[in-house]
């Protein structure tokens, strides 16, 4: 399958280690927004195409499929151009920055009847993969799943350390990943919910530090979940279920019990790499003619929660 890559920053080269471990995949075009950068990455991996333009790299012959890592405002539109264009699209978190603009995707894929899923990486992540199973077969009860997103990002720049185009935003990316994993653990969205921000960045125009807190309306379970761009510290996103039969905190690929000793993930999936076994399931589902896992419809309900949860903090 020969497919376009959109984006040249940290998460590409995610999703480009990722491929390359995939068979039958060929990535024929780099679609970058930094001339440089974009070049630059294309002769390091050899892939024989680059542009700034998305139309050029989807029009190159036999291209299939695109994956989007571009910034996040892009998103929505560039999915609906890539569905548009007759391609199936796998979409970087999240799928827009708006309810509307999702809705907008969403009908895309429906009228197009073509792939188009997003990265929803914890729903593949070996250790949330073993509790959504262990949920499943009834071994496990959520009582309470309690986030920590965190990270230092007081100028506006990327992973890389390299300036950003755009700017992140904590409600509409980086709370996207846990209302998400919170629905799909309990099997159904939100019902009561709560948020609080702190100051605003004086040049980025952004909340900071923000607070979040959700119920499933059936289980009761609950959701506490704390984002900052302030910490200075280890970065990265932490989840402790708090269930019935056991704690567990789960660090990306790696899960331990409550007292930090290693639980076994051998045997959960094929690789210990979430965002491998994401991309495998995109193209498993376009091979297979079937709706992916994180298809954007069934990942609308979490577009929804992040929708109220903006008018919750007056926006």
């Amino acid at each position: 399958m020969k497919i376009v890559m959109a984006g040249e920053g940290a998460i590409a080269r995610k999703h480009l280690a990722g491929i390359s471990h995939i068979d039958d995949i060929e990535v024929v075009s780099l679609v970058g927004g930094n001339p440089d950068d974009t070049a630059a990455l294309a002769a390091e991996l050899g892939i024989p195409h680059h542009t700034g333009d998305l139309a050029e790299g989807l029009a190159r012959p036999g291209v299939e499929a695109a994956v989007l890592t571009t910034p996040t405002q892009m998103h929505a539109g560039q999915a609906i151009e890539v569905l548009e264009a007759g391609k199936h699209v796998l979409v970087e978190i999240p799928m827009a920055d708006s309810l509307a603009d999702a809705e907008r995707l969403v009908a895309t894929q429906e009228k197009t009847g073509l792939t188009a899923m997003v990265c929803h990486t914890r729903r593949f992540n070996p250790s949330h993969k073993l509790i959504h199973d262990r949920i499943l077969a009834g071994e496990l009860t959520l009582q309470h799943l309690v986030v920590e997103t965190f990270f230092f990002r007081r100028e506006n720049k990327n992973a890389l350390g390299k300036p950003r185009s755009w700017t992140d935003h904590l409600l509409w990316h980086h709370a996207c990943h846990t209302v998400d994993i919170f629905q799909y653990q309990t099997g159904e969205p939100a019902g009561d919910l709560w948020a609080l921000e702190g100051p605003h960045h004086p040049e980025l125009g952004i909340a900071m530090d923000m607070s979040i807190g959700m119920k499933a309306p059936t289980s009761g379970a609950i959701c506490t979940l704390s984002l900052s761009f302030n910490n200075d510290g280890p970065f990265g996103t932490f989840f402790r279920y708090i269930c019935d039969n056991g704690t567990f905190i789960a660090r990306y690929d790696e899960l331990v019990d409550g007292y930090q000793d290693p639980v076994d993930l051998t045997g959960v999936a094929v690789s210990d790499n979430g965002i491998e076994l994401q991309d495998r399931e995109f193209f498993a589902a376009i091979a297979e003619a079937r709706e992916p896992n994180a298809s954007v419809a069934q990942c609308l309900p979490a577009m929804k929660t992040l929708d109220r949860l903006d008018k919750v903090l007056g926006h």
